[in-house]
């Protein structure tokens, strides 16, 4: 169990007054567990000392703009990789099969692909296991932290972190695909209106075996096979990530 992970997954959720008090606990956790190198160490603890010293609003529209109204900043790992579709639902069925099978029951109103969500489960784990299955996401980690980086915000360096704790590399050709798609402005409120009119994701299999009566996909041994696009096929269609507050 590494509670770095649970730092991370609290950091890059919705701000809270809960969060602010807790903030300044979160040095002594990454300094004990040194899991982090000094360098992503420092950086993260740069955004601890905003959260714990900025303005509870501020932080919070910040938030809201950049992962709410942004979908190409979404934090719904899968949407970056399966869109809307069919696929989509299959993948995270078989993903809330392996929380349930590692003992982690979701209770939150978030899909099981939500980021945050994914780190707090990958902090039950033992660290050898946890970073193997954080690095199966990792072109998707990639192309989130190229774009935070590009915006300048002070969230890059959660994904770096994640990127460290991960280690390897990401798949240069995905991240390629997933960042062709054109940075969404989240001041564009018409275009928010449109994602609302989106159709829903369809939630679990359609069939005996799955999507369209496919055989469902594996599960944690072979997650990455849900965590990576076929060719040609990656995009980030109209949605949005929520938050739980």
């Amino acid at each position: 169990m590494a509670r770095t992970y649970k730092i991370l997954s609290v950091l890059l959720s919705y701000p809270t007054e809960a969060l602010q008090e807790a903030a300044p606990e979160f040095a002594a956790v990454l300094e004990g567990e040194a899991l982090l190198p000094p360098a992503e160490r420092q950086a993260v603890q740069t955004l601890i000392d905003e959260m714990a010293e900025r303005d509870l609003f501020d932080l919070q529209e910040r938030y809201v703009l950049l992962f709410d109204r942004s979908r190409s900043l979404s934090l719904h790992m899968f949407e970056h990789i399966h869109g809307e579709s069919r696929d989509r639902g299959q993948a995270m069925v078989d993903l809330l099969a392996m929380y349930e099978r590692h003992g982690f029951t979701v209770t939150a109103r978030e899909l099981p692909d939500y980021l945050p969500m994914f780190l707090e489960f990958l902090s039950l784990l033992p660290e050898d296991e946890a970073a193997q299955l954080l690095g199966e996401p990792l072109h998707v980690i990639e192309a989130l932290y190229q774009r935070l980086l590009k915006r300048k915000s002070p969230y890059a360096a959660v994904f770096t972190a994640m990127k460290a704790l991960a280690g390897g590399k990401a798949d240069e050709k995905i991240v390629a695909e997933l960042l062709q798609e054109p940075d969404d402005d989240p001041e564009d409120l018409e275009a928010l209106d449109r994602i609302w009119e989106e159709e829903a994701v369809t939630f679990g299999p359609t069939g005996p075996g799955g999507a369209d009566g496919q055989a469902g996909c594996p599960l944690a041994e072979n997650l990455v096979r849900r965590f990576a696009p076929e060719e040609g096929t990656a995009k980030i269609p109209a949605g949005s990530a929520g938050h739980t507050g």
